[in-house]
C-alpha cells in the first residue's frame, strides 16, 4: 500500500509518524472516512469541507488547500490502482514534547484500502421490549 506523508507517496513501510506526535499522545488532530465506488470517491467536496470545519475548530491549521488535498485523495487512489476503497485523511497537531501546542507543525496523511478493508458498518441493535410494572 502507498500512503500519502507529509508531501511524499511512501510504501506503509516507511510511513512513520513521532511517538512524540499530538495525535498519539493526546488524540490531538482530525480525520474522515470516505469511500470510493467505481473509481467515484463519494461526496469529497463534503467530506473535505468537514475535515477543514473541524480543524478549524481545534485551531489546526491544514498545511495544505482543500484543492490540494483532493488531488491528494485522488492520487492516492491512483498509486493504489484502487476504484473501490475506504479513504483516510489524517491531520494530527504534529510532534511536541509537552501538551502545548507551540512549535507543532501539522502532520498530513491519506491512506486508502481496498473496499472490503474498511470497517463494517455497526450492526444494528436488537430491539427490546420494556415491561412496566405497576408503582408500589
Amino acid at each position: 500500500m502507498i500512503i500519502y506523508l507529509d508531501g511524499r507517496y511512501v510504501p506503509e513501510e516507511e510511513a512513520k509518524v513521532s511517538v512524540f506526535d499530538h495525535g498519539l499522545l493526546y488524540g490531538d488532530g482530525v480525520f474522515e472516512g470516505i469511500r470510493a465506488y467505481n473509481g467515484r470517491i463519494f461526496r469529497l467536496d463534503e467530506h473535505l469541507a468537514r475535515l477543514y470545519d473541524s480543524a478549524k475548530t481545534i485551531d489546526l491549521a491544514i498545511p495544505i488547500s482543500k484543492e490540494e488535498m483532493a488531488e491528494v485523495i485522488k492520487e492516492t487512489l491512483r498509486r493504489n490502482n484502487l476504484r473501490d476503497a475506504y479513504i483516510r485523511p489524517i491531520v494530527t497537531r504534529g510532534k511536541g514534547v509537552t501538551i502545548h501546542r507551540q512549535n507543532c507543525e501539522a502532520i498530513l496523511a491519506a491512506l486508502a484500502a481496498p473496499e472490503e478493508a474498511a470497517p463494517p458498518a455497526p450492526a444494528p441493535l436488537p430491539a427490546r421490549k420494556r415491561r412496566r410494572t405497576a408503582a408500589a
